[in-house]
């Protein structure tokens, strides 16, 4: 084994002598001819220089080159194809969660643009959508994508005009409250009594967190503000209207005069000073009688002086009652709506003759009943306007 490595030693030697012999040159300088000799010592002494010069500046170019890539944050990563590939991966599920928060925002936005638009339609005398002005609107996250800002700026641009509307439809809701207030207590009635319990303007609190400095977030803060309440105007409005479809407000007969009116009267049997609970509206036997309000009929029949008596509670503590009728057309616990025929008049009862005794009741007291008759159109196009709105308690007794 020792013989074969000095064999193979002695020949790359050979080769290595045979490569580097001693070499001459001739050189001409333009007038003479000059030679020179270059050992094969020389030479190899010249190869191994040059080839060390050559490495150690590939050394430095790749030690450049590496910290340009650690530089860059191009080194570490693995540039296999699987690698790119679940890169690829990785970008393709974050664009489609950018665009799943997009749609989420847009239809969170959307749908407070929804909200707040029936909520200046009420408060300025539209229709009223109450399922939409009372829906929940998840809150909005105000850190948001590139994709996200650029599909709901038109939503944003939207409610920048909404809020400027909002101040508006509040100042047209209070005008409104206050002209049905008036309107009602001009019927004796406190207004308070009807609003104060319904109205939620609901609390707030928590922890104090200091907001970022962020103008968008500033603006729907502002936003809320302006629409909470917007909301809670038009809410009083709304309950205080509710309460006027419980009003009765148009003529039980079609036409009106009194025999007797509301207060104390000579009795008629007794000659006597007495308390009349209401009115006496003349008319023939068989003259149609007339539901003034909605409500639900909670008594039917005899009642003793009254004769075949309808007595039909609206609702908010207000009935009416219908005595002396000859006939009784809509039977005990049935809802009724203003202006519909519940009798004819009568003489049944404690009467002199064929007449309507009408009275109006709060909370079980008798009240003049003129003031509800003589209540004009306001009152009954406010009812007109509160579609689907009914007198009467919620379930019949």
């Amino acid at each position: 084994m020792a013989n074969a490595s000095n064999t193979k030693n002695a020949t790359l030697g050979a080769r290595f002598r045979k490569f580097f012999t001693d070499r001459d040159f001739i050189f001409h300088d333009g007038r003479d001819l000059r030679r020179f000799s270059v050992a094969g010592r020389t030479q190899a002494v010249v190869a191994c220089v040059a080839a060390l010069t050559v490495a150690f500046s590939g050394y430095g170019v790749v030690q450049a080159a590496m910290g340009a890539v650690v530089v860059t944050g191009v080194a570490g990563k693995d540039s296999s194809p699987e690698a790119q590939m679940a890169a690829m991966r990785q970008q393709v599920d974050q664009m489609h969660s950018d665009v799943l928060a997009a749609k989420e925002a847009a239809r969170i936005h959307a749908a407070r643009v929804e909200k707040q638009q029936a909520t200046i339609q009420a408060a300025m005398g539209g229709a009223v959508d109450r399922a939409k002005i009372n829906q929940p609107i998840p809150a909005i996250n105000d850190k948001t994508s590139a994709i996200t800002d650029e599909v709901i700026e038109p939503l944003r641009r939207l409610e920048a005009r909404q809020v400027a509307m909002a101040g508006q439809a509040r100042a047209a809701a209070e005008a409104r409250y206050e002209q049905t207030a008036a309107q009602i207590r001009r019927l004796g009635l406190s207004p308070e009594r009807y609003v104060g319990a319904g109205v939620v303007e609901g609390g707030m609190g928590g922890p104090y967190e200091a907001a970022d400095d962020n103008d968008e977030a500033g603006s729907t803060a502002e936003a809320d503000a302006q629409f909470r309440s917007l909301f809670v105007t038009w809410q009083r409005l709304d309950n205080l209207e509710q309460t006027v479809v419980s009003i009765p407000s148009m003529q039980p007969v079609d036409n009106i005069q009194f025999t007797s009116t509301f207060g104390v009267r000579s009795d008629p049997f007794r000659g006597t000073a007495a308390m009349h609970a209401g009115v006496d509206i003349p008319g023939a036997i068989g003259t149609p009688i007339y539901a003034t309000a909605d409500g639900v009929v909670s008594h039917a029949g005899r009642q003793g002086g009254y004769g075949n008596m309808i007595q039909i509670d609206h609702g908010r503590g207000i009935q009416t009652r219908y005595g002396h009728l000859s006939k009784i057309l809509v039977p005990e616990n049935t809802r009724v709506k203003r202006g519909q025929l519940i009798g004819l008049m009568g003489s049944t009862g404690r009467s002199t003759g064929s007449h309507l005794h009408y009275e109006v009741r709060v909370d079980g007291k008798a009240v003049n009943p003129i003031p509800f008759l003589q209540s004009g159109d306001y009152l009954v196009q406010i009812q007109d306007r509160q579609t689907g709105a009914q007198g009467g308690p919620a379930t019949a007794n």
